[in-house]
């Protein structure tokens, strides 16, 4: 057609032809004017095309003084095989990716600046999304600092965060336990105003009080909620402050106004294991001014306790919140909280004796008796999980060092089996749960490694009965529940069996083997700790509820002499505890004893002789390296049936 004298054509399949031919030129490096090389791989390609296509190549080609442009860019970040798919794309205007791919190409189109493409691959990871892989999603969107991408994950995350959170990503997140006390005619707020107090109680902790986020992760934390809705940091009320936390107005001032310490600089991230570890993103990653804080998605689980989803400090974390009745009565406001009171239920008190403390504090650590020294292993302090391990010489009042253990650990327990040391399971401090152990020898003084239990486990108890070991209880991947499992290790077969289960999930309980028979006393089926105590018949392999204790505790010490059971100190749930009570399994009863000088959870308990030790812990407030003692036959003693027993061994002896 030729209107006005001009000659005019179009050639549709032109440019498809030309395009083409420029792809094949470029795959066989002709008239190629410059080489990217992406982590050892060359590709070929032409500067003008490039730089059409990406904002990114074009400002390099443009910024360069060389005379003939640039010749070769460099990328160690980037996947070969994206670029490529970019490469295909910017000649041919065809996407084509392997849905494994598609997350490398979002991260190479991102650096090139080809938001139409990132787009694309964004809307396709949408299209994919689900509970399973939320969270993976959500941890690639936060690398990438898409903030679309990101509300995208997090709404359907909180539509669907109980599905979320039954998936293996989830369970992997790090995790802060939070017992919240509040009074009988309260209950917790459902919505996240609650949260945005909680991570307003965070910030001061790691910035003002120079908390480490895993630290706060160690223990429980507990808090209080006041009649007038205010978030009491307990710690803070005993010292004789007023300290509250506030809505998210306050939250969202303070994350503006506080100067982010030092500190806090460091990138992290959730590591496979579930622990916190240095973020592994992309380089490109852009680095945000400030920490991230931010409030995700909640749900409640069951009665009053409460799983969150929130972003701390720039860590994506899981809150497991549980509220209950504080056992104190307190004003309509906010209230000052009293230091825990001691259980006095007889008036004759432990003996405390002036013993040398421990090099290092420990709380969740394993001890027992060997060859007459007291043998304390791991544990944790403020810093981190230990693996040294010390011993005690009672006639000199002296600790000293022996072989430390291969892994650090903590909240297990340890065993006497065959005249060798077992530690089964805890903690490594970046792992929350094990399941390798070791055997100690005392004649080579060196640990070695012992079968693996079949399944990670934390907060069991272990016990020796009839030369083999026993791992009772536990807590589950999250943290949350108890467990019921129960596995026998014979050491002549080096080989692991599962025997009947408990009756009652458990974790935190205390273990020990009195007269042929296995005790299980306490610790807590979730968030509630719990009184009841079982017993194992290794002949019919049976558990059968025996006694209840008179105080339900978690994390308390266990020991046997002449025949009783003594359980000391623990956590109620909202004290550590310094109460002592003794088990009598001819009476099937529990009586009260005297009280501890010191409130210790998590404390290692061990008897020499005719003596029990209390070892480490935690007091509520500090970890502890302190030693205290207690005799049993001082209390027998003031008893009119020990008074006579007490006068029988005096007579045989003089006789």
């Amino acid at each position: 057609m030729t209107p006005n004298g001009y000659l005019i054509f179009e050639d549709e399949s032109f440019l498809d032809s030309t395009v083409a031919k420029m792809n094949a030129l470029r795959k066989s490096g002709q008239f190629c004017d410059v080489r990217l090389q992406v982590c050892g791989h060359e590709l070929m390609a032409h500067r003008a095309v490039l730089a059409c296509c990406s904002p990114y190549l074009f400002e390099i080609f443009n910024s360069d003084n060389e005379p003939h442009g640039v010749s070769l860019v460099t990328f160690e970040d980037l996947d070969p095989e994206a670029v490529e798919i970019l490469l295909n794309y910017a000649y041919t205007a065809q996407l084509k990716a392997d849905k494994e791919l598609v997350k490398e190409v979002y991260s190479a189109a991102k650096r090139f600046k080809m938001d139409r493409v990132k787009q694309i691959c964004g809307d396709y990871l949408l299209s994919k999304m689900d509970s399973q892989n939320a969270i993976s999603f959500r941890n690639f969107a936060s690398s990438m600092g898409d903030a679309r991408l990101l509300d995208k994950v997090d709404a359907f995350i909180q539509d669907h965060l109980l599905e979320v959170s039954e998936q293996e990503d989830f369970l992997k997140l790090p995790r802060l336990k939070l017992e919240v006390m509040l009074e009988d005619n309260l209950t917790l707020p459902s919505n996240g105003k609650l949260y945005s107090k909680v991570l307003n109680w965070v910030q001061r902790s790691l910035w003002e009080n120079g908390e480490q986020l895993e630290r706060l992760m160690e223990e429980v934390q507990t808090l209080y909620y006041s009649p007038d809705h205010k978030l009491v940091d307990r710690g803070l009320v005993i010292d004789g402050q007023s300290e509250v936390f506030g809505g998210e107005e306050d939250h969202l001032q303070f994350v503006q106004k506080r100067p982010v310490r030092e500190s806090t600089q460091r990138q992290m991230s959730c590591s496979s294991s579930g622990s916190l570890s240095p973020s592994n993103q992309a380089t490109n990653a852009p680095k945000p001014a400030r920490r991230e804080w931010k409030y995700i998605a909640s749900e409640k689980t069951t009665n009053n306790t409460y799983l969150c989803l929130a972003v701390m400090d720039s860590v994506l974390c899981v809150i497991f919140l549980h509220g209950r009745s504080s056992p104190q009565t307190s004003p309509s406001a906010t209230p000052c909280l009293m230091k825990s009171l001691s259980f006095e239920a007889q008036p004759k008190e432990l003996e405390e004796q002036p013993l040398s403390p421990m090099h290092y504090a420990r709380s969740g650590l394993g001890t027992a008796a060997l060859n007459g020294r007291l043998i304390a292993a791991g544990g944790y302090n403020r810093e981190e999980c230990l693996r040294t391990v010390e011993c005690y010489d009672p006639n000199e009042d002296r600790w000293s060092f022996i072989a430390p253990m291969r892994t650090p650990r903590a909240r297990f327990q340890m065993a006497v089996l065959m005249g060798q040391l077992y530690v089964i399971g805890g903690s490594n401090g970046h792992s929350d749960e094990l399941s390798c152990g070791e055997r100690y020898d005392p004649l080579a003084d060196e640990w070695v490694q012992v079968p693996e239990l079949r399944t990670n486990r934390c907060n069991a108890g272990v016990c020796s009965l009839n030369n083999k070991l026993y791992v009772v209880g536990g807590s589950d991947p999250c943290g949350q529940k108890g467990l019921k499992n129960c596995d026998v290790f014979d050491p002549v077969t080096k080989t692991w069996s599962n025997c009947a289960s408990l009756n009652i999930r458990r974790h935190q309980a205390a273990v020990c083997e009195l007269e042929g028979f296995m005790y299980v006393a306490g610790g807590a089926e979730s968030w509630n700790c719990l009184n009841s105590v079982e017993r194992y018949n290794p002949e019919n392999n049976t558990w059968t509820l025996v006694a209840p204790m008179n105080v339900a505790r978690r994390g308390a010490g266990i020991a046997v002499h002449a025949g009783k059971l003594f359980v000391v100190g623990g956590f109620d749930g909202s004290h550590a505890l310094r109460c002592v009570e003794v088990y009598d399994p001819a009476r099937n009863d529990w009586k009260m004893l005297g009280s501890m000088t010191s409130s210790r959870s998590n404390a290692g308990l061990a008897i020499l002789g005719e003596t029990i030790y209390a070892v480490g812990g935690f007091d509520g407030n500090e970890f502890l390296n302190t030693v205290e003692v207690y005799n049993p036959w001082l209390y027998e003693v003031v008893t009119v049936e020990g008074f006579l027993f007490f006068l029988e061994r005096l007579l045989i002896f003089l006789l």
